[in-house]
């Protein structure tokens, strides 16, 4: 069993996907939100799902474009009952204001569902219950793997991290099976210690010890 999480802590990881017609916000439009809400010890405490209407001005890029005329059927789930952004937001808001604890941003990349997430709630809600912060999952994998940020692949993860295929052209059950695998390592990394010791330095050799008293 992993070790309590201190009550201090109160913690609610809110693992994001976002749809989009790419690739930042304002040229491009988010077009779907999903969230999942997990506790440190895996608790699923509720979603978010939003699909939301483009915004004025913007345009799909073509690349993106084609992605999508190539997937109709994700296209339809994400254009289904859109809602304006500043009421998809909103809800959005009092959604995570609603969760026991503290919200903690967390995605898998990181940077991107971050970058449109914070720019709709700074631009329709306000301000952003995150913060400015967001946890990376592919990076909190590379540290826990001791591997190279490129190499660190869903395909190289151990399968016991991997319970379910994530990537099926859907927000909300992206983001739940990301948060499924974020907890998995979560808690595997605090059973251990959560600590990975540096190897140890090597000993200054005689010519930079005589340097180091220069």
């Amino acid at each position: 069993m992993p070790p309590s999480i201190p009550a201090s802590l109160n913690e609610v990881y809110v693992v994001c996907d976002v749809d989009a017609d790419e690739p930042i916000p304002g040229p491009h439009s988010m077009l779907r939100l999903g969230a999942a809400a997990f506790l440190a010890d895996g608790t699923l405490l509720g979603t978010f799902v939003a699909n939301l209407e483009e915004l004025e001005g913007a345009a799909p890029d073509p690349a993106m474009a084609r992605y999508w005329r190539a997937h109709p059927q994700a296209w339809e789930a994400c254009r289904r009952h859109p809602e304006p952004p500043p009421e998809a937001m909103a809800r959005f808001v009092t959604w995570l204001d609603e969760l026991p604890g503290k919200p903690v941003f967390v995605a898998y990349p990181g940077a991107y569902d971050f970058l449109f997430v914070y720019w709709y709630l700074m631009r329709f809600a306000g301000h952003s219950p995150f913060g400015h912060s967001a946890l990376d999952i592919k990076t909190y994998a590379m540290a826990m793997l001791g591997t190279g940020y490129h190499e660190t692949t869903k395909r190289k993860m151990p399968r016991r991290w991997l319970r379910t295929t994530c990537g099926d052209e859907d927000a909300l059950g992206d983001a739940v099976c990301e948060g499924t695998l974020f907890v998995a390592m979560l808690r595997e990394n605090r059973a251990r210690g959560g600590l990975v010791r540096p190897a140890p330095r090597p000993a200054p050799s005689a010519r930079t010890r005589a340097h180091s008293k220069k």
